[in-house]
């Protein structure tokens, strides 16, 4: 059998530790500072977004708490011109790439504003249906292709989406006609309750680039100076006219896989302790420090800051829930059909009599 750890080695340049092992490359000392910042303010998000269902505010929320180094680097080298074709947890590259935070309580309110896509964004609506947006992102990629526009996309999935026939589909036609797209895998080593172990045969997911004749990269999703920088060459080299690439960013998440879910019944305490040491927070908080960069009284202040951000982000959603449950029958048909209209009417006098 093929050892696919050694085909596709582990890219790393900041250990475990918060160890520098290799160059930052692309990026600067205020990059990084300015990535800590966002990363620590997306924490906190995540953290109070787990906290709005716990209170019955939204519904089902997938939280993304350990896998921010890897989303936040997928989209470090995007341009305006660029596309994020993004998973359902991946609030925080979306968010990078001009999505307000507050769509992923839409999401999970089931807000009609969810499918607005800000003017002028780039990135597709979060997709719900595992490896659905692989096949997005192909057509994306294709269409910028045969505009011969020099644009990149990125597609974002986890490790249960390439047991997916979308995904093998996507893979094929993506390789087939060269587009320009960066298969992006949050490889975060649990399809809900199954492992990887269970889910392929295979060592590593990068390996399966080979069956369709493309690259494939294997990096370390909690190092986002290693993720940033392949990001940045991979986006460059799409734009010139290569790829497509698949990327497997070996991460984990230090949450459940969403708030229906409870971890401690499928996966040991000995692993998350083991994941909750790599936690690309912590990492790139000790490279800081070690740098003299960061100071306790700079991460009250960034804590602060973040907080206020937080609050504002709550009240814009708080407020966008006073709308007419009438929209339930809004962007449904064209023309309404005589039967939805006589339904709307009838739902609406009722709202009437109960005064809502």
């Amino acid at each position: 059998m093929t050892d696919g750890m050694e085909m596709f080695p582990l890219i790393q340049r900041l250990d475990e530790e918060g160890k520098l092992v290799g160059e930052l490359g692309v990026l600067s000392v205020a990059d990084i500072k300015e990535t800590y910042e966002t990363m620590r303010f997306l924490r906190r998000f995540d953290e109070r977004a787990w906290n709005l269902q716990r209170q019955g505010v939204i519904g089902t929320y997938a939280p993304f708490k350990g896998q921010e180094a890897a989303q936040m680097g997928a989209v470090a080298a995007l341009n305006q011109h660029d596309w994020l074709v993004p998973t359902y947890r991946d609030w925080a590259a979306s968010y990078l790439r001009g999505v307000p935070l507050e769509h992923g309580l839409f999401f999970s309110k089931g807000h009609p504003s969810l499918g607005d896509i800000p003017v002028g964004e780039q990135v597709l609506p979060a997709q719900v249906v595992i490896a659905a947006q692989t096949l997005h992102g192909v057509g994306v990629a294709w269409a910028t292709k045969l505009r011969h526009e020099a644009a990149a996309t990125v597609v974002t999935f986890g490790d249960g989406a390439t047991s997916q026939g979308d995904f093998h589909e996507a893979m094929n036609f993506a390789s087939v006609l060269e587009v320009p797209l960066i298969f992006f895998c949050e490889n975060n080593q649990w399809a809900i309750s199954v492992p990887l172990s269970r889910q392929m045969h295979a060592e590593t997911i990068a390996q399966r680039s080979v069956a369709y004749g493309i690259e494939g990269y294997r990096v370390d999703g909690n190092d986002y100076i290693a993720v940033a920088n392949l990001m940045h060459e991979l986006t460059g080299r799409v734009r010139a006219g290569e790829g497509p690439f698949l990327v497997e960013a070996v991460t984990y998440r230090l949450g459940a896989h969403t708030t229906a879910d409870d971890p401690g019944k499928y996966r040991a305490s000995e692993e998350e302790d083991l994941w909750i040491r790599r936690d690309p927070l912590l990492r790139l908080e000790a490279w800081l420090r070690d740098q003299g960069e960061l100071s306790d009284d700079d991460v009250v202040a960034i804590d602060v800051e973040s907080e206020r951000k937080v609050e504002e982000i709550l009240a814009t959603f708080h407020e966008a829930l006073d709308i007419s449950p009438l929209v339930l029958f809004d962007n449904v048909y064209a023309e309404v059909p005589a039967g939805l209209a006589s339904q709307r009417a009838q739902f609406e006098a009722r709202v009437k009599e109960m005064g809502a």
